[in-house]
């Protein structure tokens, strides 16, 4: 691995890929440390620790977990990505039922700049909303949190501090959003993947810490012993390791293509697959399932004749971790349903002159691609729905704080395991279209051969 990296920076145009990726990383790292005006941010951190020690974080901390900090900072990045995500996400879904935007995507490069203009245009509108709730949210306070009525003072309080935080917050995001599209056109990985990956690890010297001192000397006695340590890090790995085959797990369906004879030309006749991902949904699931439970929990505990009720929808509890699997459950069937077309890839696959052995073109492909597909879902959603819930079983019932437990399962696992990935496959296709030695020892091969 040592040798790989040693290789990478030997190629000129890899290499400035790479250290030009570096740099626009201090530049998000800087975003999220720059504080915005008027806001205390001491006692904010203070309201946001409180939080995330009751309900493991909520929103609010899943948020501050995306933005590296910067929400618990109210640093000019606090809304961090996520609108911008948000945006895309919505998209991707109007695409699959606006015949417009299907079009649209259907039309190459030009489509899919159109695409890319609208979610911008869509990333500011939210920006401009979530930022405003956040002003009016910091203005209001937090009731019953310590600190909670300290974060914006009275002298500062009124439209100008509203406009002002509007400002520099949807400043912040749309930055971040610049800074990703130049990552992933000038340097190296998906760029808004790679900030969200950074912004998630600012925080493991914070879990690696916590972590060491739950085997610390307290008291003359440690939290945790020995034995739970090994448990602990042999979990972890465990966890890592299914993590990795869970994004990277598919199928392989085997598709031949018909010889057509054109002149003295000889076209098709390959023997290829088409690959179907059994984790087809990525990280969504967990992304709308946590956004979403949030809602009802936080409604139910404004109104005193259902407070009860929202606590038992409280992060961690039994009826919370029944919901939320399901949720994951059903979202990863509704994500394969909008973003999986059967029919349309049966049409592509006609029109190309290929097919499935043993499956005639058309209808009975689409049936058959469905069919696999549904069973592939089932199996991804189990295991995801598993490595979902891991996080808020350890804190709740293991004593494991929840910036530890955040980084053995759950959307930040799926997210650093994914983009590291990703990354590492593209600095191999460098290495090895060059003839260098790669990570694996199977693109070694290929690139010798």
């Amino acid at each position: 691995m040592f040798k790989a990296i040693i290789n990478a920076f030997k190629i000129p145009e890899l290499r400035q890929r790479i250290l030009f990726t570096l740099g626009l990383i201090f530049v998000t790292r800087l975003i999220a440390l720059v504080p915005s005006p008027g806001v205390n941010a001491v006692a904010l951190q203070q309201v946001i620790d409180s939080i995330a020690a009751q309900a493991g974080g909520g929103i609010m901390g899943m948020i501050d977990l995306f933005s590296g900090g910067a929400l618990g900072r109210c640093a000019v990045g606090a809304l961090g990505i996520m609108p911008y995500i948000s945006a895309s996400i919505i998209i991707q879904l109007m695409t699959a039922v606006i015949p417009q935007l299907e079009r649209l995507a259907r039309e190459g490069d030009t489509g899919r700049a159109k695409i890319t203009q609208y979610t911008r245009y869509l990333t500011l509108i939210i920006c401009v909303v979530q930022g405003f709730l956040l002003a009016l949210t910091l203005e209001q306070g937090f009731g019953g949190v310590p600190g909670g009525d300290q974060i914006v003072s009275k002298e500062m309080s009124g439209m100008g501090f509203r406009l002002l935080t509007v400002l520099t917050t949807t400043t912040g995001t749309m930055l971040l959003m610049w800074l990703g599209e130049q990552i992933t056109e000038r340097g190296i990985g998906n760029g808004i993947s790679i900030v969200i990956t950074v912004n998630i690890l600012s925080g493991l010297p914070t879990a690696v810490s916590a972590a060491v001192a739950l085997f610390s000397q307290v008291g003359g006695q440690a939290l945790f012993g020995p034995f739970e340590a090994i448990g602990l890090v042999a979990m972890m790995f465990l966890v890592t390791a299914g993590t990795v085959a869970l994004t990277e797990a598919l199928r392989k369906i085997p598709i031949h293509t018909t010889r057509r004879v054109v002149g003295n030309k000889v076209y098709g006749g390959q023997n290829t697959y088409m690959p179907l991902r059994i984790n087809y949904s990525g990280v969504m699931p967990i992304i709308f399932a946590s956004a979403i439970l949030v809602f009802p929990a936080a409604i139910l505990m404004k109104i005193s004749s259902t407070r009860h009720i929202g606590m038992m929808l409280q992060n961690g509890s039994p009826l919370y971790l029944t919901v939320y699997s399901l949720m994951v459950l059903f979202f990863s069937y509704f994500w394969v349903a909008t973003q999986f077309n059967p029919l349309q890839i049966a049409d592509d696959l006609k029109k190309s002159g290929g097919y499935i052995p043993g499956i005639r073109p058309g209808r009975p492909t689409a049936d058959f691609l469905d069919m696999t597909m549904t069973r592939l879902t089932l199996v991804g959603a189990l295991f995801l729905t598993a490595i979902a819930v891991l996080p808020s079983v350890l804190s709740q019932y293991f004593d494991v704080p929840p910036v530890v437990s955040d980084f053995m399962g759950g959307t930040s696992l799926l997210i650093i395991v994914g983009v590291s990935l990703d990354t590492v496959r593209q600095i191999e296709s460098h290495l090895v279209m060059r003839n260098y030695d790669g990570f694996l020892r199977h693109g070694r091969i290929r690139g010798r051969a």
